[in-house]
């Protein structure tokens, strides 16, 4: 699903004019051209940060960079319309652990013989208002393993699955 720039703002419209606040967002992660990847990334807000739920399927055997991009764009066969990663800071990239970071670096995701992976841990960068706020960005699981080192992207390779990031329903 592809959130047009409108829909981002008439988002952030309604929660400036009093909507109550987003604690729970997805993204469905559709395939790139040539790529059986596909899955669900859930964010949901908790004490310290954004809870972030991910399951993936179609992957090869081993490590995945994952990463929330600037823009809710997936349009582009090989999802490059998405942009580089989040950075509202202007941070180097790293890990999800590190101090100093891009908040959209989330680091890998682990998938199995089966080309499955599920991930789930709480980031204490990312959220839903102010300069972090990941609503109508996109999310991207990459060919190869982030190597948290390589600047601007990890060099973790061509990008197998998009997703756009939109408000829930809360529970």
């Amino acid at each position: 699903m592809k959130l047009s720039p409108m829909f981002v703002i008439l988002a952030a419209s309604a929660v400036a004019a009093g909507a109550a606040p987003v604690t729970k967002a997805v993204a469905t992660l559709s395939p790139t051209q040539g790529s059986s990847v596909a899955g669900k990334v859930t964010f949901a807000k908790v004490d310290g940060g954004v809870k972030v739920s991910v399951h993936v399927t179609g992957l090869k055997e081993g490590a995945h960079g994952f990463h929330i991009h600037e823009f809710g764009d997936c349009s582009a066969p090989d999802g490059l319309s998405a942009g580089g990663h989040f950075n509202p800071s202007g941070e180097p990239h790293a890990g999800p652990k590190d101090a100093q970071r891009h908040t959209g670096d989330l680091g890998n995701i682990e998938a199995g013989k089966d080309g499955a992976a599920t991930l789930e841990y709480v980031d204490a960068r990312a959220a839903f208002d102010g300069p972090n706020n990941i609503l109508g960005h996109g999310v991207i699981v990459h060919a190869a393993a982030d190597d948290f080192k390589t600047q601007p992207t990890g060099n973790a390779g061509a990008r197998l699955a998009c997703g756009v990031i939109g408000a829930a329903k809360g529970e």
